[in-house]
């Protein structure tokens, strides 16, 4: 299949693609008087103090419509200005209104922390026989949660001076990095003209994609070369956060560095390492895979920066209109309801497209808040990878959007079914496209882009969940790490998922310093992974099934996170309890890998 491009540069850049964020506002009211409204409503909420413990099942449910009602407001006015910040986080006024809602929102939220203590506190009797009332269930998983953490919580002396403190602590250097990381420059080379181009991280990234060696070698050294300015500043700031975490998991009794994320996500340590373990056991499949694009590249071995390179026999820029055309006819395929919310998303103002100075990189959908509609971030370069990434977020805002029902306790899942959706629709978005190919090298480049997805988010992912725990536990071992120490735990860890198969360059040693998950959600990658895998598990469930899967799937997308994550799997049919649910899992991506090898034979290309 030849994707035809358009020569109009707006289209290809999606430089008129900008999301509406001001209905976030309602009735022409400010960020301060959202804020205003929730200190307001506090005041109500205070006069529950020492009695929620012992509240009956309707003065339950009074007291968390008024915290769900807070919520609201507090998470428009949030929302509005971290969207803000998004667009342009060098805007100075943008930092200080972020800056501003920070304080103002933990400042209400610390005076509402003795409901959750109190809860936590309560005779598990009496819990039991409230939250056994119907009038309970658009909050009582939230509260269950709530009774999980009690082991964890401190006095509320010491969690109100926690909370206040995390503003200008671990949240003030989170919003360091990301101004540090959004302003990298990198002095990039044309690979026609040969003149020196000063881009964005992302745009230099999005090079490494590029058919020629020579040009990715250079993207490469351009990369290293900007991010060499910032690098000890940033390790300042992974050391101070790791630092950080230390003490909050000794103050709240957390075993290991990652059991606070794993609570978080409902799942147990030892169901989480037994998926690391799986994955890692199978990193054949990484090194199996890239050997053979050695082969197809017509090189000995590959470098670091040669892992993303096309196998497209040619590059061609991909216009926002096709482009959009494409995921909206793959989403059609398996559902006309689940197209029709993609559609709001694209014609709707609810996408930031474009490549701009100052934009945060990389890609998001922020789900807002359940009475209102989710938004999507993306920097779009017009490369045919960008597709899969729109398919993506949009299987998240699809997911947000469909569990606003559930309202603002339950609209989000734990992060080990973030990644469901957003897999899902990308899965959907590369098997339309198979279908529509007849050229043999065409098949094979997307086969070959459908592996290194699940490769990328399954292995490169779990590789970098063992980056953390080396930098986690060498920082409560062995004290602050150098950047040489990241350096080198970085590179230890690529190259167990490398083996012999990839050289580690010695620049690429430094490119750990501009991933945010490690920073601002510490212990989230293995998420991706654990996504990936039940992603493909559901969809393996509806090529078995066919249409009527489709009921069993929207109704998971539309429970969010009312229920755990053994409840929800079970909605299509997937036992997330059974330690080999990875191992079949992995086996579909080994059979992505075989498909991968049959194109590239039939292709001619080895």
């Amino acid at each position: 299949m030849t994707t035809a491009t358009d020569d109009n540069s707006n289209d290809l850049t999606a430089a008129e693609v900008a999301w509406n964020i001001e209905t976030l506002l309602p009735d022409g009211a400010s960020v301060d008087d959202l804020l205003d409204q929730a200190e307001t409503m506090v005041d109500e909420v205070e006069t529950f103090r020492g009695r929620v413990g012992t509240l009956d099942s309707a003065e339950l449910a009074g007291l968390m419509t008024k915290l769900a009602e807070i919520g609201e407001l507090m998470s428009r006015a949030g929302h509005y200005v971290m969207l803000r910040f998004s667009e342009n986080t060098a805007d100075p006024e943008r930092g200080a209104a972020m800056q501003s809602m920070q304080e103002r929102s933990t400042a209400i939220s610390t005076r509402m922390i003795f409901v959750d203590l109190e809860f936590a506190a309560a005779d598990d009797a009496h819990v039991a026989a409230v939250l056994d009332d119907p009038a309970l269930t658009f909050c009582r998983h939230h509260l269950e949660n709530l009774r999980r953490n009690r082991p964890h919580l401190l006095s509320e002396a010491e969690e109100t001076i926690l909370t206040e403190k995390s503003v200008t602590g671990s949240s003030a250097w989170v919003r360091l990095f990301d101004e540090l990381t959004s302003a990298i420059e990198v002095d990039l080379p044309d690979p026609d003209s040969g003149q020196t181009e000063t881009v964005g991280l992302e745009q230099a990234l999005s090079m490494l994609q590029h058919p020629e060696t020579t040009t990715r070698a250079v993207a490469a050294e351009a990369v290293t070369a900007g991010l060499a300015p910032g690098l000890r500043t940033r390790a300042y700031v992974f050391n101070t956060l790791l630092a950080d975490k230390s003490t909050d998991d000794r103050l709240r009794n957390f075993d290991q560095w990652i059991s606070s994320r794993n609570l978080a996500n409902e799942a147990s340590d030892s169901s989480v390492q037994a998926l690391v373990d799986s994955v890692v056991g199978r990193y054949d499949i990484p090194q199996r895979w890239y050997a053979l694009k050695a082969r197809v590249l017509g090189v000995e071995k590959l470098h670091d920066y040669d892992r993303m390179a096309s196998v497209a026999d040619s590059q061609e820029e991909l216009g926002w209109e096709h482009a959009t055309s494409v995921v909206r006819d793959a989403y059609a395929s398996f559902s006309p309801d689940l197209a029709a919310i993609v559609g709001r998303f694209i014609d709707e103002g609810w996408i930031d497209a474009p490549v701009r100075p100052g934009k945060r990189p990389g890609a998001f959908c922020a789900y807002a808040t359940p009475s209102h509609h989710p938004y999507v971030l993306l920097n779009w370069t017009g490369k045919a990878r960008d597709v899969l990434t729109l398919a993506h977020e949009l299987g998240h805002g699809v997911h947000g959007y469909l569990a606003r029902e559930q309202g603002i306790f339950h609209q989000s899942t734990p992060l080990t079914l973030a990644e469901t959706a957003s897999v899902f629709g990308e899965t959907v978005t590369n098997n339309k496209l198979l279908e529509m190919i007849d050229d043999p090298g065409e098949r094979f480049a997307l086969l070959a882009s459908t592996l290194e997805d699940s490769i990328a988010t399954v292995f490169r992912q779990v590789a970098m969940n063992r980056f953390e725990h080396g930098c986690h536990t060498s920082r409560r071992e062995d004290g602050e790490l150098s950047v040489e120490r990241f350096g080198e735990i970085w590179a230890a860890t690529q190259t167990d998922m490398l083996g012999d198969a990839v050289e580690i360059t010695e620049g690429y040693r430094t490119w750990w310093s501009y991933i945010p998950h490690f920073i601002g959600t510490p212990g989230y990658v293995y998420a991706y992974a654990y996504g990936q895998l039940l992603a493909l598990s559901v969809y393996a469930r509806y090529e078995a099934e066919g249409d009527a899967f489709v009921p069993a799937y929207i109704e998971l997308l539309s429970a969010g996170g009312s229920r755990s994550p053994e409840e929800l799997g079970a909605i299509v049919d997937c036992d997330l309890a059974d330690p080999g649910f990875w191992d079949a899992g992995l086996q579909i991506v080994e059979k992505q890998l075989t498909a991968a090898e049959e194109a590239a034979e039939a292709a001619g290309r080895l």
